[in-house]
């Protein structure tokens, strides 16, 4: 006898073989039970669920000796008839290659005709879904009001593609996916019966590769005997179907989390060398971080889901990332998804995916500035980028009336070594940006603010600027932590910050032309120090500023120009 694959050799013969379909095979076993069996019923599903296998077991019980009946025995001569495909009362049609009308005309025909053995003449067309308009058209009637020994057992993948005068004279019955559980309990009883040993690591991969079909999970399963023979690894499912590891993705998911771009693009060139299939392994990252957001918001709802050793893992990371971030994550891989599947180079978008992934530990939403801004608060900070080796001087302010505001509270700290002399005050510009550069990238209040202050004099542990902007503007260099603690670094030890300020016109109506340029007002202050010469600000420096962009956008606003 020619060698039977394991999906055919293993084929469910019984309703109760049929794993993960119990609310179909219990209404049909109910309805044999009373008699309530229609004459015209459609299994909906996906590939390699158990929909021909369904239709199959259910014309068994129709026509099993003594039936109908749901529990008849699989081994009697007609079950055994009906399952190898030659049974003269169960005729298995395929809708692809019978198609037209004519067919549907024959069959017709043949249907007043008594069945030789069994109860019932049964019609199992699978793929009902690729037969003409005209073929169906043609059916209706009979479908419709068969002889009393007629029925109809149709399967599609498709149902959106029969008509709807089809559907509304059938019993539909939607067969789901398979969970990874189901999977792996079947893959296991055969593993027991073909007297293989495999690892439940490497039934999971088989299962989780599978998507929800049993037969895709058997023929790959299949495939991995005829290659390792009777002892099966996790390395071998990895190797042979190009796979990647559950580790090999927890790492990668780490290191996008962390921000860390090299890292992560160097994992992924390894993988990329190895042979691992890009359109699985983003499916991979995909599934992992649904699990985490899962997880984050209540480890419960994917416990169920989840092998143990990736529940283990979720569980020792700490601290967890935010949901915002996990959500934005979830859509740069969806995004990946819908074009890999058509990229010509799938390396490449997969590295600009990675990388977009990583800056987002340096992003801050829009929507929490404003709630930030709405209760009062300094809104958050991503993590401060290294300070540029030369900073841009600051323009001197234009002459303005100036108000004397009390200093801001001293931060001090203790340096290690004796702090050392005070600056002199052709220093001071260089030092003030020096210490004010960076903290423009970070906050969008700080950088509107410190683009209207300009350095007076700094000596004796006291810098003096000058603020020709709002109230707003003031508070914020007032109250900033940051900056005190910035000046400390560039000047060496305790600073006292005393601010002479002038007020500009705030909250601007929507629609407004905001000027970046310091306005020009009276009086003017104290001679500021010049700074060094660089090259000029542009208006498409702060077109390309994506903070700049959001306050624009927010108040509905456009920039007029840009003065240096």
């Amino acid at each position: 006898m020619s060698y039977q694959v394991l999906a055919r050799k293993y084929r469910p013969r019984t309703f109760a073989e049929v794993v993960g379909q119990d609310h179909v095979m219990k209404t049909l076993a109910n309805a044999i039970a009373t008699g309530r069996i229609a004459h015209a019923f459609l299994f909906v599903g996906p590939r390699g669920i158990g929909k021909t296998s369904t239709a199959r077991i259910l014309a068994k019980a129709l026509n099993c000796p003594g039936g109908p009946k749901a529990d008849f025995d699989p081994d009697d001569e007609i079950c055994r008839e009906i399952a190898e495909g030659r049974s003269m009362d169960v005729l298995e049609i395929d809708g692809a290659s019978n198609n037209s009308v004519e067919q549907i005309r024959e069959l017709r025909d043949n249907v007043q005709y008594a069945p030789a053995r069994g109860n019932f003449k049964i019609y199992i067309i699978d793929e009902v879904h690729m037969l003409t308009s005209a073929a169906f058209n043609a059916l209706l009637k009979t479908l419709e009001e068969p002889p009393a020994h007629v029925k109809f057992i149709f399967a599609t993948t498709e149902p959106h593609k029969v008509l709807p005068t089809i559907l509304s004279r059938c019993q539909r019955f939607d067969l789901k996916r398979l969970t990874d559980q189901d999977i792996v309990g079947q893959l296991r009883h055969i593993a027991t019966q073909e007297q293989v040993t495999v690892s439940d690591t490497a039934l999971r991969i088989l299962a989780r590769n599978a998507e929800g079909g049993m037969r895709d999970a058997e023929s790959a399963f299949d495939q991995l005997i005829s290659f390792c023979g009777t002892t099966i690894t996790e390395q071998d499912v990895l190797q042979i179907f190009g796979l990647t590891g559950p580790q090999e993705v927890w790492a990668l998911a780490e290191a996008i989390q962390a921000g860390e771009a090299e890292d992560a693009l160097r994992q992924l060139r390894e993988l990329v060398a190895r042979g691992k299939d890009l359109t699985r392994l983003s499916q991979h990252l995909l599934r992992y971080f649904r699990n985490l957001l899962l997880y984050v918001i209540n480890p419960q709802l994917a416990g169920d889901e989840m092998d143990p050793d990736e529940a283990q893992h979720l569980a020792n990371l700490q601290p967890l990332p935010a949901q915002a971030a996990i959500l934005a994550f979830i859509d740069e891989l969806v995004r990946l998804e819908e074009k890999i599947r058509y990229a010509l180079v799938r390396e490449v978008l997969c590295e600009i995916t990675i990388i977009r992934m990583t800056q987002q530990r340096q992003r801050v939403a829009l929507e929490e500035i404003l709630a930030c801004l709405a209760k009062g608060e300094t809104p958050p900070l991503p993590p401060s980028p290294a300070a540029p080796a030369v900073p841009k001087p600051i323009a001197p302010p234009a002459s303005a009336p100036t108000v004397s505001v009390a200093p801001a509270p001293v931060l001090k700290t203790a340096p290690a070594a004796p702090p050392p002399a005070t600056p002199a005050a052709a220093d001071s510009g260089e030092l003030w940006q020096r210490a004010t550069e960076p903290l423009k990238k970070n906050s969008l209040m700080l950088r509107l603010a410190l683009n209207n202050a300009t350095v007076v004099a700094a000596d004796s542990g006291r810098v003096k600027i000058h603020l020709n902007g709002t109230q707003s503007q003031l508070e914020t260099l007032q109250n900033s932590s940051a900056l005190q603690e910035s000046l400390a670094k560039s000047f060496g030890g305790a600073v006292t910050l005393d601010i002479q300020f002038s007020e500009v016109k705030e909250n601007p109506s929507p629609g407004a032309d905001i000027d970046l340029t310091p306005s020009a007002s009276a009086a003017a202050p104290a001679k500021p120090t010049p700074a060094a010469p660089s090259k000029p600000v542009t208006k498409a420096d702060f077109e390309n500023d994506p903070l700049i962009k959001e306050a624009l956008q927010e108040f509905s606003a456009r920039i007029v120009s840009v003065k240096n």
